[in-house]
C-alpha cells in the first residue's frame, strides 16, 4: 500500500507543477457534468410531473371503460356493471374557471376508487363524510392553491358565479387539478347523471362479459406503461438530450487535450517509475486511481452546476411544456439520489473515455518518440484514413435512415449520423485544404506555415471537431426558430383575425353582450365562437366552430382547400382540419371522418387542410351553426369583433364597465398578438440558453487545445527565431494558422447547419408536432454566427499568443540544450 500512495504522490507532483492543466481538466469534466445532469434533471423533473399526471384517479396507468359515442355516457352503466360484479368506479371530467384560470375538473367517488389507481386522495373515513356531503370538499395541489392566491379552507367561485366547496390541500395531486365528489362535479359542469370514464379494479370473483351487460357502448382501454403526455414530448425531450450529450462531448475533448499533454510530458516520468521496479500492472492502476479520483471531486462541483443550471432553465422548460403540449410541471425542482449517482458514473465514465484515446496513442508509439510531433503526425496520418472511411460510412446510414425512417427516433438518428459523419470527416478536408496551399505556397516561410499547420492539426482536430458541432447545432436550431418565428407572426395574422375578443362568464352573459353590440354601430362583425371535444381513433381532438364571415374567410390559415370550401362548409357535412390531424391520421382532402357526438357519429368530408400550429390536439373546423346542432350543450362565451380600429380602446372601456369584463376575458388583437408571441419567445429561450452553453463550451476546448499544443510546439518554434524570425512575428504566424483553420472550420459549419436545420424542419418537426414549416435562410444570422465564431477563436488564441510574443530568449535557447 505505501507503494502505491508514493507512486500517487510522485503522478501528483506533475499537477503541482502545471496548475493550468490541472485547471484544464478539471473545467472539463465540470463543464460536461455539469450540462448533461442540468439536461438530465429537467427530464426527470418533467417524467415526474407526467407520471402524477397520468397516475391521477385513472389516467394511462388503470384500466378504465370509455363510451364508443361521445366523451360521456348515462351513469346507469356504472350501477349496471356493479351489479353484475365488475370492480368499476365513475371518473366526470371537465372543464372549470376559477378566478379567471382554466382548470382541470375531476368528479370522483371515493368508496369505490379501485386500490390499483395512484395518487388516489388520502380521504380517510374520518374525511369521507365532509368530502361527500354539501358543501363537500375541493382538492387541489399546493402549486394550484398558490396559484389561485387562497389561503386553505377559503371557498371561491366559478366564472359563472357558482360557489365551490371549499379548498383543502392534497399534496398527491398535480397542478392545475381540482377533485371534488362525482355529484359535485356532475352540478357544477351541468352533466347530471352523466360520466367520463369508469376505473377498472382487479376483480375478486366471478363477473359477467360485459358486452352482456353494457352491449358496444363501452369500450376497454387497457394500462399503458408510458404516458399520452411523455408520448407527446417525447422529441422535446429528445431533444433537450441531444444538446446535453452534445455538450457532454464536447466537454470531454477539453479533457482529452488536458490528459494527452499530461501524458505527453509525464512519459519521462512513467518510464523511471518502471526503471525503479513498478510493473505495468501497478503504474497502470493507480494512473486510474488519479484519474477517477479527479473525476470524482470534478463530478461533484459539475452535478451542483447542473443541479443550478436546471433550476435556472426550469421555468422556461415548464414554459415551453405548457406552451406546445399543454403539460403542467411545477416550478421547483425535486431531484431523487439517483440522479447524483448517475452524475458521478458519468463523470467517471468521460474521464476513462478521454483518457483511453491517450492512452492507446502512448502505447502504440515508441517510447522514446511518444513526444515527438512528427511521431505523432505519422500516426494520425494511419488513423485519417480510417477516420475518413468511418465518416463515410456514418453518412451513408444517415442518407438510409432519412430514406427509410418513419419515427421520430430515426429523425434523430438522421441528425446524429449527419453530425457524427461530419465531425469525422472534417480533419481530412482540412488535411486536403492545408496540403492544397502547401503546393500553391513557393516561399521558405510560407511552405512551413502549411506544412506546420497540418502537423499541428493533429492535436488540434478534436477541438476543431467540437467547435465544427456547436456552430452546426447553432446554425440549425437557430434557422429552424427563426423561421418558425416568421411564420408564427403571420400564422397569428390570420387566425387572429378579429379586432377584439371576448369571453363570457356563461352563455346568458354572452347573449345579453351579443345584443348590446348589435346597436354599437363602430361594430362591423360578432363572429361567435365555440368548440367541442371529442376523440378519433382513441386520440382526443378539438372540434372548432367557425362564423361564416368575409372576415375569416380572407385570414383563415388554409395549406389545401378544395373549390368553394367555404361554400360547401355552411351545410354542416364538411370540414376543414389541422395538418398535424391530418399528417397523423394519413388524411387527405375528399377523404371523410367520424366525430362522435352526442347525436351519434357526425360524417364530415375534408374540403380544407390549415396550419394549426402550437396544438398538441389534432382539430377539426366546421361551420358554427352545424356545431351547435351536433354538440348543444357546449358553451357559447366566446367572441370575435370586427371594429374600426380608431374605435377599438372606446369600445373596450364601455364593455369593461358596463358587463365587468377584466383583462382575462376582454382583449384587443394587439394585446393577444403581443402576449402570444412573448410565450412563443420563452418557449425557445431554453433552447438560446443550452445553444449559447454549447458554443461557450466549444470554445473553452479550443483554448485547452491551443494550450496544450503551445509549450509541445517550443522546438519547432525556436529554429525560426533562431535564424532571425522574431518573436511577435511568431506570434502573429501562429494566430494566423489558428484563425485560418479556425475559418474553414466555420466555412464548413454554416452548410451543414442549414442541413441540421432542414432535418428539423422537414424531419423531426413533422415526426414530433405534426406540422412543417417552410424553410427560409437568414444571411444576416449566418455572418453574425460567423462572427461570434471568429471572435472566439480568437479569444481562445490570444493567451498562448501572448505568451509566445512574451516569451524570454533564454527559454528558447534552451530548446537546444535540451534533449530532443
Amino acid at each position: 500500500m505505501s507503494r502505491v500512495v508514493w507512486i500517487l504522490a510522485v503522478l501528483l507532483s506533475h499537477w503541482r507543477r502545471h496548475p493550468m492543466q490541472l485547471a484544464t481538466l478539471l473545467i472539463g469534466l465540470i463543464c460536461a457534468t455539469a450540462l448533461w445532469s442540468g439536461v438530465q434533471a429537467l427530464n426527470q423533473q418533467a417524467r415526474l410531473s407526467y407520471d402524477r399526471a397520468a397516475a391521477a384517479f385513472g389516467g394511462t396507468r388503470t384500466a378504465t371503460l370509455v363510451g364508443r359515442q361521445g366523451t360521456t355516457f348515462p351513469q346507469k352503466l356504472f350501477v349496471d356493471l356493479r351489479r353484475a360484479g365488475w370492480p368499476v368506479s365513475p371518473v366526470l371530467e371537465g372543464r372549470i374557471q376559477i378566478g379567471g384560470r382554466p382548470l382541470r375538473l375531476l368528479g370522483i367517488e371515493p368508496v369505490t376508487i379501485p386500490a390499483e389507481v395512484g395518487n388516489a386522495p388520502a380521504i380517510g373515513k374520518a374525511g369521507l363524510q365532509s368530502f361527500v356531503t354539501p358543501p363537500g370538499e375541493m382538492l387541489v395541489a399546493p402549486e394550484t392553491l398558490t396559484d389561485l392566491n387562497l389561503p386553505e379552507g377559503a371557498t371561491a367561485a366559478a366564472s359563472d358565479g357558482t360557489v365551490l366547496p371549499p379548498l383543502h390541500v392534497q399534496p398527491q395531486l398535480v397542478p392545475g387539478v381540482v377533485v371534488v365528489d362525482i355529484g359535485i362535479a356532475q352540478r357544477l359542469l351541468k352533466m347530471p347523471d352523466q360520466v367520463s370514464r369508469l376505473l377498472l379494479g382487479k376483480a375478486k370473483g366471478a363477473r359477467a362479459p360485459l358486452a352482456s351487460v353494457v352491449g358496444d357502448k363501452l369500450g376497454l382501454v387497457e394500462p399503458d406503461a408510458e404516458t399520452d403526455l411523455a408520448r407527446l414530448t417525447d422529441s422535446f425531450h429528445l431533444n433537450l438530450t441531444a444538446f446535453g450529450l452534445l455538450s457532454f462531448v464536447v466537454g470531454l475533448f477539453i479533457v482529452n487535450s488536458a490528459i494527452g499533454l499530461a501524458f505527453e510530458q509525464r512519459l519521462p516520468m512513467l518510464r523511471t517509475l518502471r526503471a525503479c521496479g513498478v510493473s505495468a500492472r501497478m503504474l497502470n492502476a493507480v494512473l486510474v486511481a488519479e484519474l477517477v479520483s479527479l473525476a470524482l471531486a470534478a463530478g461533484i462541483v459539475g452535478l451542483v452546476c447542473g443541479y443550478l443550471i436546471a433550476a435556472s432553465l426550469l421555468p422556461d422548460v415548464a414554459a415551453s411544456l405548457r406552451g406546445l403540449y399543454g403539460a403542467q410541471i411545477p416550478g421547483q425542482l425535486t431531484l431523487r439520489g439517483e440522479w447524483w449517482i448517475a452524475g458521478m458514473l458519468i463523470s467517471v465514465a468521460g474521464a476513462l473515455v478521454a483518457a483511453a484515446t491517450s492512452l492507446l496513442k502512448a502505447i502504440r508509439l515508441p517510447m522514446l518518440a511518444a513526444a515527438q510531433p512528427y511521431a505523432w503526425q505519422q500516426a494520425q496520418r494511419r488513423w485519417l484514413i480510417f477516420q475518413s472511411a468511418l465518416a463515410l460510412a456514418v453518412l451513408v446510414a444517415a442518407c438510409l435512415l432519412l430514406w427509410y425512417g418513419d419515427s421520430l427516433v430515426s429523425g434523430f438518428a438522421v441528425l446524429a449520423a449527419l453530425l457524427l459523419g461530419a465531425a469525422l470527416g472534417l480533419p481530412a478536408i482540412l488535411e486536403l485544404v492545408l496540403s492544397f496551399g502547401q503546393r500553391r505556397a513557393d516561399r521558405a516561410l510560407a511552405i512551413w506555415f502549411w506544412a506546420d499547420s497540418r502537423q499541428q492539426l493533429s492535436g488540434l482536430s478534436l477541438a476543431l471537431m467540437a467547435l465544427l458541432l456547436a456552430l452546426a447545432v447553432n446554425v440549425g436550431v437557430g434557422t429552424m426558430v427563426e423561421s418558425f418565428s416568421r411564420t408564427f407572426v403571420s400564422w397569428l395574422d390570420g387566425r387572429l383575425a378579429a379586432d377584439v375578443y371576448v369571453n363570457a362568464a356563461d352563455n346568458a352573459q354572452a347573449a345579453e353582450i351579443r345584443a348590446w353590440l348589435r346597436e354599437r354601430p363602430e361594430v362591423e362583425a360578432i363572429l361567435p365562437g365555440g368548440r367541442a371535444e371529442a376523440q378519433i381513433n382513441g386520440a382526443p381532438i378539438e372540434v372548432l366552430g367557425l362564423a361564416d364571415s368575409a372576415t375569416l374567410r380572407d385570414h383563415w390559415p388554409l395549406l389545401e382547400a378544395s373549390a368553394n370550401a367555404w361554400i360547401r362548409l355552411r351545410p354542416g357535412d364538411s370540414c376543414f382540419i389541422s395538418e398535424q390531424l391530418a399528417r397523423r391520421s394519413n388524411l387527405a382532402i375528399g377523404d371523410t371522418v367520424e366525430v362522435p357526438a352526442p347525436g351519434g357519429n357526425w360524417a364530415l368530408k375534408i374540403v380544407g387542410i390549415y396550419a394549426d400550429y402550437g396544438n398538441p390536439k389534432g382539430q377539426i373546423a366546421v361551420n358554427f351553426a352545424a356545431l351547435t346542432r351536433r354538440f348543444p350543450g357546449i358553451p357559447l362565451t366566446r367572441l370575435g369583433l370586427r371594429v374600426a380600429p380608431p374605435a377599438v380602446p372606446a369600445l373596450i372601456s364601455s364593455l369593461q364597465e358596463k358587463f365587468g369584463l377584466d383583462g382575462r376575458n376582454l382583449l384587443d388583437q394587439a394585446t393577444l398578438k403581443a402576449e402570444s408571441t412573448r410565450i412563443f419567445n420563452r418557449t425557445f429561450a431554453v433552447t438560446a440558453a443550452l445553444n449559447a452553453f454549447t458554443l461557450g463550451v466549444a470554445g473553452v476546448a479550443l483554448l485547452t487545445s491551443l494550450l496544450t499544443l503551445s509549450n509541445s510546439r517550443l522546438p519547432q518554434l525556436a529554429p525560426l527565431w533562431a535564424i532571425g524570425i522574431t518573436r511577435r512575428r511568431l506570434a502573429a504566424i501562429e494566430l494566423l494558422k489558428t484563425m485560418s483553420v479556425a475559418l474553414i472550420t466555420t466555412l464548413l459549419a454554416l452548410p451543414l447547419g442549414l442541413l441540421v436545420a432542414w432535418c428539423l424542419i422537414a424531419v423531426v418537426n413533422v415526426k414530433a408536432f405534426g406540422w412543417r414549416l417552410p424553410f427560409h435562410v437568414f444571411p444576416l444570422q449566418l455572418i453574425e454566427l460567423l462572427s461570434v465564431a471568429m471572435a472566439a477563436a480568437l479569444l481562445a488564441a490570444l493567451l498562448p499568443v501572448i505568451r509566445l510574443a512574451r516569451m524570454q530568449p533564454a527559454n528558447l535557447v534552451k530548446i537546444f540544450a535540451n534533449e530532443r
